[in-house]
């Protein structure tokens, strides 16, 4: 079962929540991009300061150099000397008052969306597993036409990268549904299953749960390769380690969305 809202690609780090439960109330600050910068930045990006002014910071991130994430610019138009304001900056503005809107508190949780490669952007999954894991972010650059980061997280990466899991999001997880046939018992690593559509598609990181008396009960087994349903009868998973005996009717949980937070040592603002 497909979740509503569909992801259907990465769209950067948005800002949702801070961190302890408290409100994020849009707050932001303005930082300079310098004279005909050369460099696009989207909606969504990291950024860091070089000598005082606003750059683009791949979202891979170093320690201790970004100081948030960039929510759009305002400019004077050098051709019609009219202030404008844009979702992204897109380089080469020959403008001297060029200001960045940057979420900057280091506090802040974002959703964000999962790939399965570094540079692509194909959505992922992120396993239960990963919560309280770091995951690392993605090497994809922004769209031109929407003006929207392509940031994202790995979905392969685990306790790795410099993003902390907080939470699943569970409003766009897809679901599943498929039948139990071999290979699920505790401590392995490949389990059968059947009842999966041809064309399916299962990312690295797809949970595998029990569906027991209308509950879902997570088998410790998450899928440690990507599969592509190729056939109408059994399928072969292959999974961490299975924990609890996988049996009966199986849930194939894909989780696209994430909550995250940069970790300690990645903000400039940490930095003593």
């Amino acid at each position: 079962m497909a979740a509503y809202p569909v992801v259907s690609g990465p769209y950067g780090f948005k800002p949702v929540n801070l961190i302890g439960g408290q409100v994020f109330a849009g707050s932001t600050r303005d930082y300079p991009i310098q004279y005909n910068y050369g460099t696009a930045i989207y909606y969504g990006d990291f950024v860091q300061l070089s000598s005082g002014y606003v750059n683009i910071l791949a979202n891979t991130i170093s320690s201790n150099v970004a100081i948030g994430v960039f929510l759009g610019c305002y400019y004077t138009n050098p051709t019609t000397k009219n202030r404008q304001y844009s979702q992204y900056y897109p380089g080469s503005i020959t403008a001297g008052d060029i200001t960045a809107i940057i979420c900057d508190d280091p506090d802040t949780l974002f959703r964000v969306a999962v790939t399965t490669t570094a540079g692509g952007s194909t959505i992922g999954s992120a396993s239960s597993i990963l919560v309280g894991q770091n995951m690392a972010g993605n090497t994809a650059t922004g769209n031109a036409t929407s003006g929207n980061s392509n940031g994202a997280l790995v979905g392969a990466s685990s306790s790795t990268g410099n993003f902390r899991i907080l939470s699943l999001v569970p409003d766009t997880e897809i679901s599943y549904s498929a039948t139990y046939v071999s290979g699920g018992a505790a401590s392995a690593t490949s389990v059968v299953v059947s009842g999966l559509a041809v064309g399916t598609f299962l990312p690295i990181g797809t949970d595998v749960f029990n569906l027991v008396s209308g509950q879902l009960q997570f088998t410790g087994a998450t899928l440690s390769a990507a599969s592509t349903v190729t056939t109408t009868g059994s399928t072969t998973l292959t999974v961490t380690a299975v924990t609890t005996q996988v049996a009966g009717t199986v849930a194939l949980v894909q989780t696209p969305e994430v909550i995250a937070k940069i970790t300690f040592g990645a903000h400039r603002y940490y930095v003593a």
